[in-house]
């Protein structure tokens, strides 16, 4: 396995948090979904404006009925059978206010999808930049790990050869012994850690493959967050109060008078009497005036100024959400740069110890169990910086969740 981390930078391929994420965002079959919807969406409101046009259709109805020595249907009721062919123009008459606020329901509800739509990547983008940092961190453990290895195999054989010549005793060599071994199972572990973490990548991306790959440092930069009211949740609280109004103006449309014009011509006849001249014409006016409905109507508005109440509720709440959320962010983002900072001088001071015990070591002078415990010191310092690392990574990821390009 360690032959693996060697390969990294020389055969692995290589990919950086940008790739994984445009991946993802091609293969996700939620946004392809909305992305659909929105056009679905579009072409409902076209078929809908469609009907606002004069609508026409041909019919024809024959109808025959003998009549077999007084037997057969009543002549003054069927006459002997009935023959059209009609064609027929109708036109609903509707006010431009209202036609504009039936068509703007499908525009509320594109902007609806879009938003959803870019909620939906905003939540990719920070699952798939979450698992990145969190595979690079096992990676940078790893290839830490890997250095203090080469450095105890390095130390081990002048150690072998100083207890051979009795500088020092059997057991404190196989005391060291095993911390390198120790340090070789860890490694191991940490690699199949990293595959594992890798493969789940993979799979939040949809991508298929099981090959070792190689990440590049994310180097996620700190963005400035936007006020609640520049939000995706912001402006999904927004759209939904334009809902609410144009359901508000629908039921008021709803009570207006309904008027149809309509019109046909053809033939309509029983053929009794001179049946080519049942060529006609004829022009009608359809009106319905609601006139009552038993307080439906009030009770409609009510339940509007309902919703709109639990909306406005719902929106103060996340509000509030927001702000707290930002200000715990940035307090753990500053002790998480404290820890950074102090970690980093333990690892430079148990560095310089590590190597003073070295020197020493070679000429017999340095006791092996304080060699290994300032290697430990240092593996334990610099698992700190690597995992305070990893934290403030996935900080600055969950502050910048609130940014979007509108």
């Amino acid at each position: 396995m360690l032959m693996l981390i060697l390969s990294i930078g020389l055969h692995a391929q290589t990919h950086n948090l940008e790739y994984y994420i445009d991946v993802a965002l091609q293969n996700s079959p939620l946004l392809k979904d909305y992305q659909n919807q929105i056009v679905i969406n579009r072409l409902d409101s076209l078929i809908h404006k469609a009907g606002y046009k004069p609508q026409a259709d041909l019919s024809s109805t024959n109808v025959y009925a003998p009549n077999i020595k007084g037997w057969g249907y009543d002549t003054g009721i069927i006459n002997n059978g009935t023959f059209s062919a009609l064609l027929t123009v109708r036109q609903t008459i509707i006010g431009k206010g209202n036609k504009k606020t039936q068509l703007q329901s499908y525009s509320i509800e594109n902007q609806a999808l879009q938003n959803t739509a870019k909620i939906s990547e905003q939540d990719l983008k920070l699952a798939v930049a979450s698992q990145y940092v969190a595979s690079y961190h096992v990676l940078q453990e790893t290839l830490y790990n890997k250095e203090l290895l080469d450095l105890l195999k390095k130390e081990e054989g002048v150690l072998k050869k100083l207890t051979e010549k009795a500088v020092y005793k059997q057991t404190d060599y196989l005391n060291f012994l095993i911390s390198l071994k120790q340090q070789q199972l860890l490694i191991d572990q940490q690699t199949a850690d990293y595959k594992n973490n890798i493969a789940l990548l993979n799979y939040v991306c949809g991508i298929v493959d099981t090959a070792y790959v190689g990440l590049k440092n994310p180097n996620i930069a700190l963005l400035l967050p936007p006020s609640f009211e520049n939000t995706l949740q912001y402006e999904r609280f927004r759209i939904d109060s334009l809902k609410l109004k144009n359901s508000d103006d629908q039921i008021d449309y709803a009570y207006h008078p309904k008027l149809e014009i309509f019109t046909d011509a053809g033939f309509n006849s029983t053929l009794t009497y001179q049946a080519y001249k049942n060529f006609g014409a004829s022009v009608g006016l359809s009106l319905i005036m609601p006139l009552y409905d038993g307080g439906q109507r009030q009770k409609q508005h009510n339940k509007i100024r309902a919703s709109e109440q639990i909306r406005q509720s719902y929106l103060d709440f996340s509000r509030n959400r927001y702000r707290q959320q930002l200000a715990q962010l940035y307090q753990q983002l500053q002790q998480t740069d404290d820890i950074i900072r102090q970690a980093r001088e333990v690892v430079d001071y148990t560095q310089v110890l590590v190597e003073a015990h070295g020197k020493l070591l070679q000429t017999g002078n340095a006791s092996v169990t304080d060699y290994v415990l300032a290697v430990n010191n240092l593996l334990n310092a610099r698992h700190t910086v690597v995992q305070s690392m990893n934290n403030r990574m996935q900080i600055i990821n969950q502050i910048n969740y609130w940014n979007y390009e509108k």
